[in-house]
């Protein structure tokens, strides 16, 4: 897959290499470019960077978005636009890159067929990604999130900027809580009003993302008031916040003090951006004896339980009902942060298994059950059963609760087990090249290791298709405690209880 840098470099820019696209705020220019795979459509449009609100600076920087004002003329929409992001935050494994500028608050829309030549035509259905990064990091601009090859099999798709750490999601005595999760909202409130002139169906919209972006379309499902904007939900390795209001109280209050300002937004106005972002470091910084703790406290930026935009807890309004019409697809893969034991395989060994897991959060009453349903895993070392344990926290037991809170909503679970060609186990966002069919993109070696099957991507691809265009991804619903999972590996099967390796987790109440 090219980047749009090496695009740049081998496209001639001639007239019929562009193609525009009326807004509701003004006309936008994208180019085209081929797709790959050798099927359905030969080629994609990509509009990078479009505005869908004011740049989130001075007086606007810790409020609501703003719907950004019409322009007059044609906007170059060819490269990527500002991002949240600052630097590299050395926290992903997904090449995403930070992009220099104030006007972090973007869509970039990727299309097969735009400026339909009436309202008359059905629309294509729409898959919209929100990018993952702990709530903090992360950036639509990675070339793996580049829809082309979901526009080649007949999906507009369109990915998303939101405001990251302490100014999308800190709590300030005088600011709107959740600016970030109101970003989420109000681009898609954009793509309701525009996605019909990039060729898209506004009626077939599926909201999809992974790790703190499978949250956050976990939380969107779970919002009464966003329920208009989407009609399905697609979760990969999913991680819920719902912070505790207090705890977001806490957590803001320590900011401004250890800056020495109010906490309020004339206060953290006062910081630049820099000193923010040193100071939500500081405040966030992990060392190998605080992990069990993170695991049952949660993140402290993120999705908070604010009384106003999130009244309750997304698996609360799960049980009550809301989402219950909208058809889901969640999933994990099997090791996602056993990486975080790799450097420390050797050491472990000499660590008495009791105590490490109890540290980790594994109960006395549930350790025998939870060693002999992982048995395999076990086996294999102390660090492999550390990050086997951490990954069923943090993710797998996570939505199986999310599934149960479902009842008997349309709901389809999946793990991704095909161990990496480098790590040798399925790590954290190894399933995303695979999502988006794009095993030929840059920085695919130190993640998937050489030449990750192809026949894998098709079916995983494949099957995110189905699901967008139909609504049913092509396996059974999950029905019951045991109900039918999709495994991704080679082969990929259809397999029953295929999480019952995590049941010892699910004994308690939560």
């Amino acid at each position: 897959m090219f980047t749009i840098e090496q695009e740049n470099a081998v496209m001639t820019d001639t007239p019929t290499d562009f193609v525009e696209v009326a807004t509701a705020a003004g006309r936008v220019r994208g180019r085209w470019r081929p797709t790959t795979g050798g099927r359905g459509n030969p080629r994609s449009a990509a509009f990078l960077g479009i505005p869908f609100a004011e740049a989130p600076i001075d007086e606007l920087r810790f409020q609501a978005p703003v719907p950004k004002a019409p322009w007059e003329g044609v906007r170059d929409a060819l490269e990527f636009a500002a991002t949240a992001q600052r630097g590299d935050p050395g926290v992903t494994l997904i090449p995403e890159p930070s992009v220099e500028g104030e006007s972090t608050l973007n869509v970039n829309v990727f299309t097969p067929a735009p400026s339909r030549p009436g309202p008359s035509d059905a629309g294509l259905p729409v898959l919209v990604w929100i990018h993952g990064g702990g709530y903090f990091a992360g950036s639509p601009a990675s070339p793996w999130y580049d829809g082309r090859n979901f526009n080649r099999d007949g999906v507009v798709t369109v990915s998303i900027s939101y405001r990251l750490g302490f100014d999308g999601f800190g709590w300030i005595a005088d600011a709107p809580s959740n600016r970030g999760v109101r970003d989420w909202l109000l681009a898609l409130e954009w793509v309701q009003q525009n996605i019909a002139a990039f060729g898209g169906d506004p009626a077939r919209v599926t909201i999809a993302g992974q790790s703190a972006g499978g949250g956050a379309v976990l939380t969107l499902l779970g919002m009464q008031q966003a329920q208009h904007l989407f009609h399905g939900v697609y979760a990969i390795s999913g991680a819920l916040a719902d912070v505790a209001s207090a705890r977001a109280e806490a957590f803001g209050r320590g900011l401004a003090a250890t800056a020495g300002v109010e906490p309020t937004v004339a206060g953290f106005s006062s910081l630049s951006e820099d000193r923010v972002l040193a100071l939500q470091k500081k405040a966030t910084q992990l060392g190998p004896s605080s992990i069990g703790s993170v695991v049952d406290e949660g993140l402290p930026l993120g999705p908070t339980i604010d009384g106003d935009l999130l009244p309750r807890s997304t698996r609360e309004s799960l049980v009550a009902g809301v989402g219950a019409d909208k058809p889901l697809v969640l999933g994990a893969t099997d090791d996602e942060f056993t990486m975080a034991f790799s450097d420390a395989e050797k050491a472990l060994r000499w660590v008495p298994r009791g105590p490490l897991l109890k540290k980790l959060g594994l109960p006395k009453s549930a350790r025998r059950e939870y060693l002999a349903a992982n048995a395999d895993v076990a086996a294999l070392s102390t660090a492999r059963l550390a990050g086997r344990l951490l990954t069923d926290r943090m993710f797998r037991a996570a939505l199986l609760r999310v599934v149960a809170d479902r009842g008997a909503a349309p709901t389809w679970v999946y793990r991704f087990s095909w161990p990496s060609g480098h790590f040798g186990f399925a790590e954290h966002c190894l399933d995303v090249p695979f999502f988006f069919d794009c095993l030929d993109g840059p920085a695919m070696e130190p993640l998937a290791g050489p030449n990750p099957p192809q026949s894998l991507a098709d079916e995983v691809h494949g099957a995110a298709v189905a699901f967008i265009v139909g609504g049913d991804p092509g396996w059974p619903r999950h029905e019951g405690v045991g109900g039918v999972a999709r495994v991704y590996d080679t082969p990929t099967r259809d397999v029953a209880d295929a999480y019952a390796s995590v049941r010892p987790l699910l004994d308690d109440a939560s």
